[in-house]
């Protein structure tokens, strides 16, 4: 990606704002008074970072950091024969999402020790070289606060599980998509620090999300990595005006119907899914987003 930037001493009008349908059309042309830093014909106004929502909606968290090196983490071939060799250690392995297993479907685990007795890690020896492994990356970190972490070799750096049921949204997304894929995540499976978690949200809150109001929002003001759209607590999800049902401000039978058709309308997009999400051929998220494979069905629930 190459963007360039042009300054002038002299304010000029009318500005030349050039839009492209996709990366390989043709610009077309349109003359505007303002340009704003989100580069639309508009106010400058900025969102600033926020710590806490504007509104009163469950508080977004990262998922939790490993620093690990990756030793506390399996895919398929080496759980299978984790489980061969210490059949005990399965109590201790939970499936692991972050953003790329989350949208495209694929498989991993981690080692969850946070709850292991000493007595019981010492019996097996397996995790204890994976322990050990993850003890001499982090002493041999130049970060400090690395460092200290190995003074904790059998737990994650950051650790945000709430033992709650939360819903998960990656932290980056394609942006040819017309909505980033969330879902709601079983509380025993852990979330990495690629995606964002809302612990215990309903399915109202899925709803405003995966609605094209909360995208076009999104799309509005995230950051991007190449293009693609980076979501983040502090920017998109702290600073989006929620609906007044989300609140107590709003009150009464209007409210509650409100309230009802978004959560019928939001249960729709996870029956939509839930008819490609079955059997020996299942469809991933990535599928189903794709903005060509995306199937009718599940469109028009969104729509």
């Amino acid at each position: 990606h190459c963007v360039i930037i042009g300054f002038g001493l002299q304010d000029k009008r009318p500005k030349q704002l050039f839009q492209y349908e996709t990366v390989t059309s043709e610009p077309m042309l349109t003359l505007v008074n303002n340009i704003n830093p989100y580069l639309v014909d508009a106010p400058t106004v900025l969102l600033e970072k926020r710590r806490t929502p504007i509104n009163q909606v469950p508080e977004m968290v990262y998922g939790s950091k490993p620093t690990d090196g990756g030793y506390l983490f399996l895919d398929e071939e080496s759980r299978a024969k984790l489980w061969v060799d210490e059949p005990e250690a399965a109590l201790w392995i939970r499936p692991f999402l972050g953003a790329d297993e989350f949208i495209n479907g694929i498989q991993r685990w981690c080692l969850w020790l946070v709850d292991c007795p000493p007595q019981t890690l010492r019996k097996m020896p397996q995790v204890m070289k994976r322990v050990q492994a993850v003890k001499a990356m982090r002493l041999a970190s130049t970060k400090l606060p690395t460092r200290a972490l190995a003074d904790f070799p059998t737990v994650f750096s950051e650790i945000r599980q709430t033992g709650e049921n939360y819903l998960l949204v990656p932290r980056v997304s394609s942006e040819k998509r017309l909505f980033v894929p969330i879902g709601f995540i079983e509380s025993e499976i852990v979330a990495s620090d690629s995606a964002s978690v809302v612990p215990n949200a309903s399915l109202y809150h899925f709803g405003i999300m995966t609605s094209s109001m909360h995208n076009a929002w999104m799309r509005t003001v995230c950051g991007r990595l190449k293009s693609d759209f980076r979501y983040s607590a502090s920017i998109v999800y702290n600073n989006f005006p929620w609906p007044a049902v989300a609140t107590d401000a709003l009150k009464g039978t209007l409210a509650n119907k409100l309230h009802t058709a978004i959560e019928q309308a939001a249960q729709a997009v996870l029956d939509a899914r839930a008819l490609f999400q079955q059997g020996e051929q299942v469809a991933t998220l990535a599928d189903l987003y794709d903005p060509t494979s995306m199937p009718a069905p599940l469109l028009r629930a969104h729509q």
